[in-house]
């Protein structure tokens, strides 16, 4: 174990070097594995010799900036660190303007920062990955900042309804009642970046429309961005339908779980078939999610690793 302290000049410097609520502090302490405290005007590290020298850079790099702008965020932090450990930062990357004043959405892995460069240069991007990473909920945020820049004019959420391997019964209620059990998680998603009254707003005005897939045929849609959820419980014949709703500049995001089809046995899974059989046409491109972009509690990553590994202790 080795030391090292460097001197901050004022509490206030300090302060913006830590973060709100010490959440700079937490990520150095975390990425880097050091030990970190403060006293007398003087940041102390404590930890493995090479770790503390790269800490201890970190933090010069951040008293720097702060002596000079007087505030420091999370982009700075991830640069800083991204210096000493040669790592790439996926913060680095712009965020994701949506509609709720003040708020933005971003990647928190390389794998994410990969898809949501993917969504804003391909036109049919094809997004498969475990539980956990982000497929829905980063691109319900491309496309709403798509709808605030203007990009696009409508928005539509779909999701194949099949039962995730039990039977729901006869569900009373209008179209919407039925449906909403299956669209929830998209509904989820778009009310993390949009108040109640824009969703309600935009829904009567058919600006945001989110329906079951079987309600797409025959449609064209024209200035939108399309989302497919849980894309791997389609049909073939199903995705070729949903693909070919493609209108003038649109965008088409088609996500799902490859491991987890609740089609019946022997039918193909239209999301395995596409991912075949479009590889290499221009204007498409494959995004594959894994266990290191899960961003959820953290015993879903180890939840997801012992599903995957289940048919390795058969063999």
């Amino acid at each position: 174990m080795t030391q090292n302290s460097i001197s901050v000049l004022d509490s206030k410097s300090l302060l913006s070097i830590f973060g709100p609520r010490d959440q700079h502090l937490r990520k150095i302490r975390t990425t880097l594995g050091v030990e970190v405290s403060a006293r007398d005007g003087r940041i102390r590290i404590e930890g493995e010799e090479p770790a503390v020298g790269q800490a201890t850079d970190v933090f010069e790099q951040l008293r720097t900036l702060a002596d000079q702008r007087g505030s420091i965020d999370d982009q700075d932090v991830d640069r800083a660190l991204s210096t000493v450990t040669g790592e790439q930062q996926t913060l680095d990357h712009p965020k994701i303007a949506v509609l709720q004043a003040g708020r933005h959405v971003r990647p928190r892995t390389q794998g994410q920062a990969e898809y949501v460069r993917a969504m804003g240069q391909y036109d049919l991007i094809l997004c498969t990955g475990p539980a956990g990473t982000g497929k829905t909920y980063l691109a319900v945020a491309m496309a709403v900042a798509a709808l605030k820049q203007e990009m696009i004019r409508k928005i539509v959420l779909v999701r194949p309804a099949v039962e995730a391997g039990e039977s729901l019964g006869f569900l009373p209620g209008d179209l919407q009642a039925k449906i909403n059990p299956y669209l929830r998680p998209l509904l989820d998603a778009l009310r993390e970046m949009m108040d109640y009254d824009q969703i309600r707003r935009y829904t009567e005005q058919d600006v945001i429309e989110m329906i079951p897939l079987a309600y797409m045929r025959g449609r064209t849609l024209n200035d939108a961005f399309i989302i497919l959820d849980e894309a791997q419980n389609t049909t073939v014949a199903q995705m070729k339908m949903f693909l070919t709703r493609m209108g003038m500049n649109s965008k088409v995001v088609v996500s799902g779980d490859t491991t987890q089809v609740d089609l019946p046995p022997h039918v193909r899974s239209g999301l395995v078939d596409a991912l075949g059989r479009l590889r290499g046409i221009d204007g498409t491109t494959e995004v594959r999610l894994t266990g290191r972009d899960i961003v959820r509690h953290r015993l879903v990553q180890e939840i997801v690793r012992a599903y995957d590994d289940e048919p390795k202790r058969k063999r």
